[in-house]
């Protein structure tokens, strides 16, 4: 058996907008954070191929959305597919989670809005693009029971 199974962590991925986001938590808590301004595409096997190489990964949460739609549905089949392949429990959880509940830009001035258990899209004036965030402890995310990616499409 080869050193790096005695390397178990858990994976936190934040990738439905840029920079893509990876943290890697062992013992329940963040010992890395590893960012890409790459397309999830090009991004995803690679890095998910070196973290393969170097640690057994218990589970993978990621951020089901709202956020870009081709990057969560990307991201669910790369997940999805790893998960099959190498016996990994995949867990999600919506995106507000890792913007502090604070709108998550869609696309112009619209913006995804969280009330209560509700998603909406609305336009904000002058609205800002919020950075994301990996919490300190992986036992601080509220898991959503569906793994399936989150579309909320605004009307066109």
């Amino acid at each position: 058996m080869r050193e790096f199974l005695h390397k178990e962590i858990d994976i936190v991925l934040v990738a439905i907008t840029s920079p893509i986001q990876i943290g890697i938590y062992k013992n329940d808590k963040l010992i890395k954070v590893i960012k890409s301004s790459e397309k999830a595409s090009e991004f995803l096997p690679k890095v998910f191929s070196e973290l393969l190489h170097k640690y057994k990964i218990r589970s993978i949460v990621y951020a089901r959305g709202p956020g870009s739609f081709m990057a969560i549905k990307l991201t669910y089949i790369f997940l999805k597919t790893l998960s099959l392949a190498k016996n990994i429990e995949i867990k999600a959880c919506d995106a507000f989670v890792f913007s502090k509940n604070l709108p998550i830009k869609a696309v112009g001035n619209l913006y995804f809005i969280k009330k209560g258990d509700k998603i909406e899209v609305q336009k904000i004036k002058n609205g800002r693009k919020n950075e994301f965030y990996l919490p300190e402890k992986i036992s601080d995310i509220l898991f959503s029971e569906n793994l399936e990616p989150l579309y909320i499409l605004p009307a066109v």
